[in-house]
């Protein structure tokens, strides 16, 4: 099969009416050096480097995810980021990108750490467990909570990481990080407060 060319591609109409994905468009700067870590198909890293004229380089797991990646003419390679990221230099991106992956990763603090080391800006979206229907479920039915945006059964479920909103703040305290922009959302919707209870997803951006 040829290679495509992503600057060719009438590239996923509807990628921007997710609104995480929108909000790290608009934070990443054009011809930025950009790393995606769990690229997945590379829908956004493509994007990015037909819109904003991106560098863009990705790791991702899956091999059929890899391959569709390729034949998007994308710069990814497979591997396992729970490994590290030893194979890249210190501030070698300007952003470094973790999308709704954050909670299955074995080691997320140390890859949180080689994040900060590589990018000189650290992007991370993920789900937010300490939403509203999370608690209500789990104090309702006394069983794993499953719902609309968490809608696994504990024993089929990929987060092997229970997180939330608040949780990940005490990390950046913790750690020393700061978080430059902070967005919160509820079904697609930006959340003004009390997020920890009302948004089922956050999207930071560090330095």
């Amino acid at each position: 099969m040829p290679v495509v060319e992503a600057k060719d591609l009438p590239l996923v109409p509807n990628l921007l009416s997710r609104k995480d994905y929108q909000i790290m468009s608009d934070l990443i700067e054009e011809r930025s050096r950009v790393l995606d870590l769990g690229c997945g198909e590379g829908d956004l890293l493509a994007w990015l480097e037909q819109h904003k004229g991106v560098q863009g380089r990705g790791v991702e797991i899956s091999p059929d995810k890899v391959r569709r990646c390729v034949e998007l003419g994308l710069s990814v390679y497979q591997g396992d980021i729970n490994k590290g990221l030893a194979d890249y230099p210190d501030s070698c991106f300007d952003y470094v990108i973790l999308s709704q992956t954050l909670q299955v990763v074995q080691k997320p603090l140390e890859l949180l750490r080689e994040m900060r080391r590589v990018g000189r800006r650290v992007i991370v979206a993920f789900p937010n467990f300490g939403h509203w229907s999370v608690r209500l479920s789990l104090l309702c039915k006394g069983r794993a909570p499953t719902t609309a945006h968490l809608p696994y059964d504990w024993y089929d479920s990929p987060n092997i990481r229970v997180l939330t909103i608040l949780d990940f703040e005490v990390l950046l305290q913790t750690e020393g990080m700061w978080a430059e922009n902070a967005y919160f959302l509820r079904q697609g919707k930006r959340v003004q407060g009390w997020p920890n209870m009302r948004a089922d997803s956050a999207v930071y951006l560090l330095r």
